[in-house]
């Protein structure tokens, strides 16, 4: 069964940084290329981040790029997003997923604001 588990959301403020977790299992973690995505109140979800299977490919939304990094650690089938310079458009709740399967996770809320 393909599992998604995010942690690492909290309440930060304006100009602060996080570090989201994304631990998967029921698939080769290290086959996978694993996107971020997030839903702000109100609004659809949307794609963050890409990071290939092996890591060396990385790609970010333009609201997100220079201030958010994605890396993964395949020895441990886990995805990490640190979001730095956070501001208060970053608010939502942020999902981990492999592309080729169907399954989410319950995402975890960030919140940005003083």
């Amino acid at each position: 069964q393909v599992q998604f588990v995010e942690s690492g959301g909290g309440l930060v403020q304006p100009g602060g940084s996080l570090r989201l977790s994304c631990a998967a299992s029921g698939f080769t973690f290290s086959s996978a290329p694993m996107n971020w995505y997030r839903q702000a109140p109100g609004k659809e979800r949307e794609w963050v981040a890409t990071i290939s299977n092996g890591g060396g490919v990385r790609n970010y939304a333009g609201s997100v790029q220079g201030r958010f990094t994605v890396s993964r650690d395949n020895g441990k089938n886990t995805m990490y997003l640190q979001m730095d310079s956070l501001k208060s458009e970053d608010t939502a709740v942020y999902f981990c997923k492999a592309p080729s399967f169907r399954s989410w996770g319950q995402g975890t809320q960030v919140t940005v604001s003083s």
